[in-house]
């Protein structure tokens, strides 16, 4: 019992490695559109973020039973160390992608790491597959498309409620909308992918035998996937706004707003219906989708190209790289030791190539290394900025 009460805390804590770097990851869901505008100083915005995850994290735990119940059959005789197998997958590709600065799903990189690992240590059996394609794939192609469309019909409406406003009227407006649906995506994104680990960290209770099977998340789950996540987020995943924010389109106000208050309401209805789907997918949907309801502008379909490479991507790279960490991690303590050490090497070797060329809330705004210096703000010009001065005479 005492080795396996060690494993259980091995993966506790790796569940809340993971449940760190999918706040930084997913930083930008909520916060890049904001930053990219103005609205909020890019400090000022992390950190924002970072205490609505923390409080929509105690919501609701819908999401967390789907991962605890759903996706892996919890009688099928997985041991902790393949949960663990599982969370080394999914972190080691959430770094790869934010090196890359590339919006790719944390949520789908731990479910591939756990059905990877799971099917590498038991069998397809262990996996209910009918609970992947109706709450994970089905949800992966469906979110964006409908996140999008809703930003873009948000945007043609904002604009053509506001064509008679001179724009400098409602830029405050604007500001504060992007500021309260920000608010509102993180909020919505604690509702959602907190509870991923916490039902990670259940389920590694359930097969150690901790707790009953089918239980709720402890309160102390809650709280410390709660903080993890916060303190993640807080960190700021600067690659990933810089592409969200300024890679995909060029966003105004008007539609950082629909695409924010868009992206909230896809979240929230998932989280209330269950669907464990990538935020990270939803967001990044629904800012392609203000992009194309301006009139005159674009999408940058190359960028865009390389997110759905990475998208596709995620759950089999993440599944194929659990599974090689389950073959090690099933033989035992020295195969778990292993997995530990190669996994903390890939992470450590991520993190130095980061530092080459290192991206910050001083430089989050910046385009293909051009400086545009920092975010631009929101001002009204005073009436006499707004006259023009009187031409000389001769």
């Amino acid at each position: 019992m005492e080795h396996l009460t060690l494993i259980i805390g091995v993966v506790i804590v790796t569940a809340l490695v993971f449940d760190f770097t999918n706040g930084f990851h997913d930083t930008a869901n909520a916060m890049a559109t904001t930053i990219s505008t103005g609205a909020l100083k890019p400090k000022t915005a992390v950190a924002m973020s970072a205490v609505l995850n923390l409080v929509g994290a105690f919501l609701s735990v819908e999401v967390a039973a789907t991962i605890s119940k759903g996706i892996i059959d919890e009688g099928s005789g997985i041991q902790p160390a393949v949960i663990f197998a599982g969370l080394v997958g999914a972190i080691v590709w959430n770094l790869l992608t934010w090196l890359a600065g590339l919006p790719s799903s944390s949520s789908h990189a731990l479910f591939g790491g756990l059905i990877g690992a799971t099917v590498v240590s038991v069998g397809l059996d262990g996996v209910h597959m009918d609970a992947v394609v109706m709450k994970i794939l089905i949800p992966a192609v469906a979110a964006p498309i409908v996140a999008g469309v809703a930003a873009m019909l948000a945007t043609r409406l904002t604009y053509r409620l506001a064509e008679r406003r001179d724009p400098q009227d409602t830029v405050k407006g604007y500001r504060a909308g992007q500021i309260a649906s920000g608010a509102l995506v993180s909020l919505a994104h604690g509702t959602n992918d907190a509870q991923k680990t916490m039902g990670v960290i259940t389920l590694a209770l359930v097969t150690g035998g901790v707790i009953a099977p089918d239980s709720d998340p402890p309160l102390w789950v809650i709280v410390s996937a709660a903080v993890a996540i916060a303190l993640g987020t807080y960190l700021g995943g600067w690659r990933i706004i810089r592409t969200m924010g300024k890679g995909l389109t060029d966003i105004q106000p008007p539609q950082g707003f629909a695409a924010q208050t868009s992206s909230a309401a896809v979240i929230l209805t998932s989280s209330h219906l269950g669907y464990a789907l990538s935020t990270t997918q939803v967001c990044s949907g629904s800012i392609m989708g203000a992009g194309k309801g301006r009139k005159g502008g674009v999408v940058r379909w190359s960028t865009a190209g390389r997110m759905f490479a990475a998208w596709g991507l995620t759950l089999p790279a993440a599944g194929l790289v659990a599974g090689g960490a389950a073959l090690l991690a099933d033989r035992g303590d020295w195969g778990v030791v292993t997995v530990a050490v190669l996994g903390a090497g890939a992470c450590a070797a991520i993190w130095a190539a980061s530092r080459r060329k290192p991206v910050d809330h001083h430089n989050v705004n910046d385009v293909d290394g051009a400086a545009e210096g920092s975010p631009a703000p929101v001002i009204i010009p005073s009436p006499a900025a707004a006259t023009p001065a009187p031409q000389a005479t001769v």
